[in-house]
């Protein structure tokens, strides 16, 4: 169970620290605990800002930002200039890490800072190669070191009375396209106005999995007869994102399902 006295303790270890600042549950609870442990002079949360990133989070984080008294910095990252990101193999997130560390390395270095991620335990048994390039490059895992699972990063969220402690998890959009399927700033639009229209909707926890003119769309198994309910509106809000078929996975949202098996 996650130890919020030694996450704290790993964090006081550190003179200052650049928190990688998504606005997830993982790197919001990050980002306030550091700003109570530290102090609002050494804590800058820094949200990599790109088409992969969807703007309703962007504009969250700006919010949470306002709202804890968080130093907050944007910074631009360029993944789809690289072609090993675009050609979206396997190690995709080694690419995009690789990008969000060549911005955060020099806003730390400048700060004297150590990048801290909001890596947590379950996600070791998931396929991240992101996280090896990460720690290759000085990042560290303060969660992970604190032995902090999602629940428990939920849990004491909740406890601190962290709006965030529910919100519904939001990978990157890119992690909706199926390795080898190129990775286009067309194919990250049209996943993010799908999933805007049925945000719309009131559905808010939802993957739109990207394929081709079909949009196979993932909620939770509760959600599955809302959806079909509401079919002509779901249809109506794909179609008008691009896509021209919109199925309803029937075995529902499931994190990281376009992952091979680890």
């Amino acid at each position: 169970m996650g130890d919020l006295s030694v996450l704290r303790e790993r964090l006081e270890g550190y003179e200052q620290v650049v928190v990688a600042f998504s606005g997830g549950a993982d790197s919001a609870f990050l980002a306030w605990t550091a700003h109570e442990a530290l102090g609002p002079e050494r804590v800058l949360a820094v949200t990599a800002v790109s088409p992969s990133l969807a703007g309703f989070e962007r504009d969250d984080c700006a919010a949470l930002a306002h709202e804890w008294d968080l130093q907050w910095l944007e910074v631009a990252t360029d993944e789809l200039a690289d072609a090993a990101y675009r050609a979206n193999d396997i190690d995709r997130c080694a690419h995009c890490k690789t990008a969000l560390m060549d911005v955060l390395e020099p806003v730390a270095t400048r700060r004297r800072a150590t990048v801290v991620l909001g890596v947590n335990l379950d996600d070791l048994g998931d396929h991240r190669p992101g996280q090896a390039v990460a720690a290759g490059r000085g990042a560290a895992f303060p969660l992970v070191e604190a032995r902090f699972t999602k629940d428990d990063v939920r849990a004491a969220s909740r406890r601190l009375g962290l709006r965030t402690w529910d919100k519904p998890a939001a990978a990157c959009l890119a992690s909706r396209v199926p390795y080898g399927t190129p990775v286009t700033l067309s194919v990250l639009r049209e996943v993010e106005a799908a999933e805007t229209g049925l945000r719309a909707l009131g559905f808010t926890e939802l993957r739109v999995r990207h394929y081709g003119e079909l949009a196979r769309i993932e909620v939770p198994l509760a959600e599955l007869d809302r959806v079909v309910a509401r079919r002509s509106e779901v249809v109506a809000a794909v179609q008008a994102a691009g896509y021209r078929y919109a199925t309803l996975d029937l075995e529902g949202l499931r994190s990281g399902n376009l992952n091979p098996a680890t």
